[in-house]
Parts: C-alpha cells; sequence; structure tokens
C-alpha cells in the first residue's frame, strides 16, 4: 500500500533583528511553536534595528510573513510583497506602519501601569519619564505612565530626546543629565526601555546622583546582560517576549490555513519586574511598613502569612495593616497574594510546569486552592490563561 509523502513546509520568512533582548526572544518563541508543530522553511536574515535588506525579501517567495514592521520601507515592501503573491503577514511591531495586517505586541498600557505601580508603592511623590521619539510604543508608554501617574494626583516630567537624520539616536546625554539634576529627589524615573535606563544611569554617576536613593530608575525589557552590567544593576519590566513570538507564529499558521481572525490587536501584558539594585528602594519613612514590604517580597512564595509578618516585626495585627494602608495602598495580606499571583504567572508563561508544582514553587498548599484563587483573580483558570498565553486557545484577546 502507498503511503502519502508528507505535505511540504511552509516558506515563512522572519523579519526580526537579533540585536536586543525583546528580539531575540520573538525568534525564541516562533522556534518553540516551529520545533511543536508542523516544520517552517524559514527565511531569515542578520540585521540591526530597523534596517533589514530589502532587496533579497523584495525577491522572496512564500506563504507567510512574521514581521517587525518599524519603518516605511519595511513597510513598502512587504505591501508590495503581497500584491504579487497570496501571503499571510503577522507584524510583531507597534508600529502599525502596514494596513490590513494583524500584530501581537506588548501591553504598553499594562507595562506602564505596572512601572507606575512599581514606584507609587514605594511612595514615591517625584516621577521622570525617558523616552525614546523614534518608537511608537515609547509613546505607547509615556502617555500611559503619565495616566496612571496622574490619577493618584502626581505629575510627570518627560524627556522624549530625538533622532538623527540617520535615524539613529542623538547624542543627548549631557541633555539628561542636565534634566536629572534639576528635578525635585527623591525621583522615580520609568525609561522606555533599558538602554535609556542605562543611558540615565549614566547621567546620574556622572552628576553625582545617588541611585537609587535620589533617583530609582526602571527599564523595560529585562536584557539579563545589559541590566547586569550597569552599575547599578537595572531595575526593568520582564514583557512576554516569548509568548509574542508563539502567538505572532500560531496566528501566521492560522492564516496560512486560510482562517480568517476575529480581530487584527493582540496584546500581551508583562510578566512582572526584575527588581535590581537601582529600584530597590522604598520612599517611604515608616520603618515598620518598609520591613514589613521586605520581608513579604523574599518570602511570600514561601508561604509566609500577614500573622507570620506581625510576628516577625513584634507589632500587632491592627497596627501592621492600619500603617501598611495607609503608606502602600492595601494590606500585608493583599500585598503577599499580588506578590504570589505575579510569580504564578511568570511560570505559567515560561514553563510547563504542572500546576501542583507551580502551586508549591508559590507558596500555596494546594493546587485546587490556587486554580479557584486564580480564577476568581483573572476571571479564567490557570489551564486556560497558559493556553492564550502561548497561542494555543482559540477565542482572541479583545
Amino acid at each position: 500500500m502507498s503511503r502519502c509523502p508528507p505535505p511540504a513546509p511552509r516558506r515563512v520568512a522572519v523579519v526580526i533583528e537579533a540585536s536586543n533582548a525583546y528580539a531575540r526572544g520573538l525568534l525564541t518563541g516562533i522556534h518553540r511553536h516551529v520545533r511543536e508543530h508542523e516544520p517552517w522553511t524559514i527565511f531569515l536574515q542578520e540585521h540591526g534595528r530597523g534596517t533589514p535588506p530589502l532587496e533579497p525579501l523584495a525577491r522572496w517567495q512564500g506563504e507567510g510573513v512574521i514581521a517587525r514592521i518599524e519603518t516605511e520601507a519595511v513597510a513598502r515592501t512587504l505591501d508590495a510583497l503581497r500584491g504579487r503573491q497570496p501571503l499571510a503577514i503577522v507584524d510583531v511591531s507597534a508600529g502599525r506602519l502596514l494596513e490590513g495586517v494583524p500584530y501581537v505586541e506588548t501591553d504598553d498600557a499594562a507595562i506602564a501601569r505596572l512601572a507606575a505601580a512599581h514606584f507609587l508603592e514605594r511612595d514615591f511623590r517625584h516621577f521622570a519619564f525617558l523616552g525614546d521619539d523614534r518608537f511608537r510604543w515609547s509613546d505607547n508608554r509615556r502617555d500611559a505612565f503619565l495616566t496612571a501617574v496622574g490619577s493618584r494626583g502626581r505629575t510627570v516630567s518627560v524627556f522624549d530626546g530625538g533622532a538623527t537624520q540617520q535615524g539613529q539616536p542623538a547624542d543627548d546625554e549631557e541633555r539628561i543629565e542636565r534634566w536629572l539634576a534639576g528635578l525635585p529627589k527623591p525621583l522615580a524615573l520609568f525609561a522606555c526601555y533599558d538602554i535609556r535606563g542605562r543611558q540615565a544611569l549614566d547621567a546620574c554617576r556622572r552628576a553625582g546622583i545617588a541611585v537609587p536613593d535620589e533617583v530609582a530608575v526602571l527599564g523595560v525589557d529585562d536584557d539579563d546582560l545589559l541590566c547586569g552590567l550597569s552599575s547599578p544593576p537595572l531595575s526593568s519590566v520582564i514583557p512576554d517576549a516569548h509568548g509574542a513570538g508563539r502567538l505572532a507564529a500560531a496566528l501566521l499558521e492560522r492564516l496560512m490555513g486560510g482562517e480568517r481572525l476575529e480581530v487584527d490587536e493582540w496584546l500581551l501584558p508583562p510578566l512582572g519586574i526584575a527588581t535590581r539594585q537601582s529600584s530597590d528602594v522604598l520612599a517611604i519613612d515608616d520603618p515598620l511598613v518598609v520591613a514589613a514590604v521586605r520581608l513579604i517580597r523574599d518570602r511570600a512564595c514561601r508561604g509566609i502569612k500577614a500573622q507570620d509578618v506581625v510576628r516577625e516585626l513584634g507589632t500587632s495585627r491592627r497596627i501592621l495593616d492600619a500603617r501598611f494602608t495607609a503608606r502602600v495602598g492595601h494590606t500585608p495580606h493583599e500585598e503577599i497574594a499580588r506578590v504570589q499571583f505575579r510569580r504564578v504567572e511568570h511560570l505559567l508563561a515560561e514553563t510547563d510546569l504542572p500546576l501542583a508544582t507551580i502551586a508549591d514553587r508559590c507558596g500555596f498548599r494546594h493546587a485546587e486552592y490556587m486554580t479557584v484563587a486564580f480564577t476568581r483573580r483573572h476571571g479564567m483558570p490557570p489551564s486556560r490563561w497558559r493556553a492564550m498565553r502561548h497561542g494555543d486557545e482559540r477565542t482572541p484577546r479583545r
């Protein structure tokens, strides 16, 4: 009996640079999808950010493209390419430069809200945003940060920088230094991504500004090398780059199979914050609350309870709850749950660990209790939340 030959691998172009941690995370997510599903023949050329080799891409023939479309030149090339052949395209940029294609991106508003909460829970009164006006996602993060901080009655000083005629970052280090020197302290500074965060740290060092005591700095992308080699090490929001890559690949697979997507915008919230020395400070004048927060963050996922915190600090539950709520905005019990569920989200998104193992690692005695509490908090059970993050859930996130 004759056997049918296996289907030919789909031909897919991946137009994503490998020059930064987020882009490499996207590529890793795409690779994971391909490894777990039907193989693809992938066209991928090494290039820097925003400057792919367009001539080979313009001549390429295939079925699908995953691209980080951040320049008009890339948008024009892909538009011409789809005009000559049937082509499914998924964009993994916030630029929205090519109409009629779905895009998968980090939820910039959620990133900004997380950054604002990171600083507000430390009781900062003065805020700043260091952006890069070459990129739409920087503008999105700036606007959402201003809204989140403004809702608490605070204002934000903004430095958006600029670009040279060649499209490279302007040499504005001295301007950043002067800007920071003139701002009130202690200051919470949110940088649109880690490169800008490192520039802020360099400016503080040159100006003799103490980090984090006078200026606390938080970036985005959690580039281990960039953050770890900064002085001091840079705190950073952790975007779900792997999840975005996997979801983009899953959506492209569906498009190449002839499926019509119900929505064209897919936003993934951040996984949490990698807190390092640059923001490891509490602008709180209550030493009892400072001690409680540090204890909770160190031991929440080891099963610590609010009463354990009370006992270790030698106070009463009533006094701790009142002083903690006045300074942080919620009770120690709620802070413990917040830390635990951030860890649960990270393990669901980044690992294939069973729920029982995740529950144990996050301080829950039983997976069943964690599932009930997670469902109440997120509106869906952890299994479905994980499936959606991995691009396996068929219901789109609106």
